[in-house]
């Protein structure tokens, strides 16, 4: 069982919480359940309410949006590597009543390698979500992208100016395995029914991408640890 005492929190969430008065324990179980299971906020405060806790559903999501940027840094910090053959494609996000692009990553295992949520499906969006991953992975050997002109030129232009070659694959039944992990990311979005602002979807969808990531036993743990799914979310804070 962890600790929950305050004097253990990182620093920086420990700023985040000065002002908010629940326990904390209670504080990191309701943002677990949200960015974990298909709930909406309301069925969360529904449950809290039957487990003796008072708290409204918009508050949780006021919790949500103040606590997961910080966890979800923690976690980048401390992600596994993943493998050198990726496979990239982007889903689909409703904000504000539009369908913005979830860019995805995970290698040949199903490990996750980065995400990233942008407005538009273009070469600029493609390429810096590509940045991204390999500022945080390095350079892979391969990547198999479905034929889309965006991501084939964000590939190549990477290449270009990285002086690298990356072996590129337009196989749609090679990449199947990034798009039923999509699934596991949907999955948790569906009941949320959108979301209201671009900021609060990439906030959320982040803390998403970080449980789902825990799941599949990407967190850098120590060797022989046998702590739950939960137990690693909430660590993240300590």
């Amino acid at each position: 069982m962890l600790d929950f005492r305050i004097s253990s929190i990182n620093s920086a969430l420990r700023k985040v919480l000065i002002r908010l008065h629940y326990p904390l324990e209670v504080m990191l179980t309701c943002v677990r359940w949200y960015v974990a299971y298909p709930l909406s906020l309301r069925h969360i405060e529904e449950m809290m309410q039957e487990r003796g806790v008072f708290v409204d559903h918009t508050t949780v999501h006021r919790w949500a949006i103040k606590m997961l940027p910080m966890l979800a840094a923690v976690f980048r910090r401390r992600k596994r590597p993943v493998g050198r053959s990726w496979r990239m494609d982007e889903t689909y996000i409703k904000v504000a009543g539009q369908w913005k692009y979830l860019y995805r990553a995970v290698d040949r295992a199903g490990d996750t390698v980065d995400f990233l949520l942008t407005a538009k499906r273009d070469l600029p969006a493609a390429r810096r979500f590509l940045e991204r991953a390999i500022d945080l992975h390095d350079l892979p050997e391969k990547i198999t992208i479905d034929k889309s002109g965006a991501n084939t030129a964000a590939i190549e232009s990477v290449k270009a100016d990285a002086c690298v070659d990356i072996l590129m694959r337009q196989n749609k039944y090679l990449k199947n395995i990034v798009e039923q992990d999509h699934r596991a990311i949907k999955r948790v979005t569906r009941p949320m029914l959108g979301f209201k602002s671009f900021l609060t979807a990439r906030i959320i969808v982040a803390g998403i991408e970080t449980m789902h990531m825990i799941r599949k036993g990407q967190l850098d743990c120590p060797a022989g640890s046998t702590a739950s799914a939960a137990d690693q979310f909430y660590g993240l804070a300590f």
